[in-house]
């Protein structure tokens, strides 16, 4: 590769923040488009995007918007998380930053709350605010080897002592079409920074470009191609696999664009929409606890090599209890959570093997203590407090 993929893609979307660049990714079809009535037309312009992962924010939220670019999307979710929540643009091009911050005040004069903010950032490195960095800069320009080191050692004091978004403070971090400008040797970081500054039991909802095949040595080749979203492609397995590695449960497939956006070289690029949650860490307890898959199919597998069968009664610690019957996360729908006959404190309960796939016996859990998790709240006949069931 015979040219520096930071700058290619600062001075792409620098013109971009100027002149309109229709080419720069493919056009997003938003289902819930009242929120764009009081965004200037500007900002509406000069955002780029593949995805619409704004759809998947909720009321109060705090959420993280990598890559936020003219604001547009932080400017939706600041409608939908409202005067409680939060939103937080990180980018790293000064132009789309001043673009972006121009509108503040019109925004929060429109809504009559302002609960946005916009910082420069790497989104590969979130702990370091490259504002700060550079006001320390201008105080002490570096002129010799020795001082790099300097430099080095004070950007590591930032990231620890005053970072830009802090260990697991954020509910949602989304982002739409950003992920692919991240240099190929910067990208494991990239999710592990995500990660972090995700609370337990947060998601990232994240919509990029993705392909059906390894790009070829001319797209990988080509400096427009790589700003322009393509040669910095995940592969479509590869971008949920990434998930996976960095820690993630529950991943799952949003939106796929059916058409591909973009065919070169045979190669097919199209937008896909992700979720993905944090917070299956921690020690594993056995309260007796036990879980149903409900189907269809006739046995699943989590992102732990959890196998529940169908019907059965699966044996699971407190831990992937929780995970399984939260009202918030991705599989209470496909599961009836069952309490044990007898509370166990988790400071007395003992280790549980995970790796093994249980059935739970009946008379360890069966008994006036049970719950069930309902998928429909007009299910009133077969709630635990109904005197008849269907």
């Amino acid at each position: 590769m015979n040219y520096n993929i930071e700058e290619t893609v600062i001075e792409r979307y620098k013109a971009g923040a100027t002149t309109v660049q229709p080419s720069l990714c493919c056009p997003v079809e938003y289902q819930e488009n009242q929120y764009l009535e009081i965004i200037p037309q500007e900002i509406i312009e000069k955002d780029y995007g593949c995805g619409d992962p704004t759809r998947y924010v909720n009321p109060g939220e705090i959420v993280v918007d990598l890559g936020s670019g003219a604001g547009k999307n932080c400017y939706m979710i600041a409608q939908k998380v409202g005067a409680t929540g939060q939103v937080i643009g990180v980018d790293f091009n000064d132009t789309m930053l001043a673009l972006s911050r121009s509108y503040q005040g019109e925004i929060a004069q429109k809504l009559g709350y302002a609960n946005t903010s916009f910082v420069k950032g790497k989104i590969q490195d979130l702990a370091l605010d490259l504002d700060q960095v550079q006001n320390w800069l201008k105080v002490n320009p570096i002129q010799s080897i020795e001082q790099i080191t300097e430099f080095e050692l004070e950007c590591d004091r930032l990231r620890q002592q005053n970072p830009l978004i802090a260990d697991n403070s954020v509910d949602v971090v989304i982002s739409n079409c950003v992920l692919n400008l991240v240099r190929p040797q910067d990208k494991d970081q990239l999710f592990q920074e995500i990660y972090r500054v995700l609370k337990r039991g947060g998601r990232a909802v994240i919509s990029d470009i993705v392909c059906d095949q390894d790009p070829t040595p001319n797209i990988l080749n080509d400096p427009d191609l790589w700003s322009g979203c393509i040669a910095g492609a995940f592969r479509e397995n590869e971008f949920l696999e990434r998930f996976e590695q960095a820690g993630f449960y529950g991943i799952e497939i949003l939106a796929r664009q059916e058409e591909p956006w973009q065919v070169i070289d045979g190669i097919e690029f199209r937008s896909l929409t992700v979720c993905a949650y944090k917070g299956k860490d921690g020690p594993c307890l056995d309260v007796n606890q036990a879980v149903i898959y409900k189907g269809p199919w006739k046995q699943v597998m989590d992102d732990d090599g959890h196998i529940l069968y169908r019907g059965e009664r699966m044996a699971v610690c407190d831990k992937t209890y929780q995970i399984y019957t939260n009202i918030n996360g991705p599989y209470c729908q496909d599961i009836l959570g069952i309490l044990p006959h007898e509370t166990i404190p988790l400071e007395s309960a003992p280790e549980f093997d995970c790796r093994r796939n249980i059935i739970r016996k009946p008379e360890e859990t069966k008994g006036e203590h049970y719950h069930v998790t309902l998928t429909n709240s007009d299910n009133s006949c077969c709630s635990p407090s109904s005197s008849s069931c269907c």
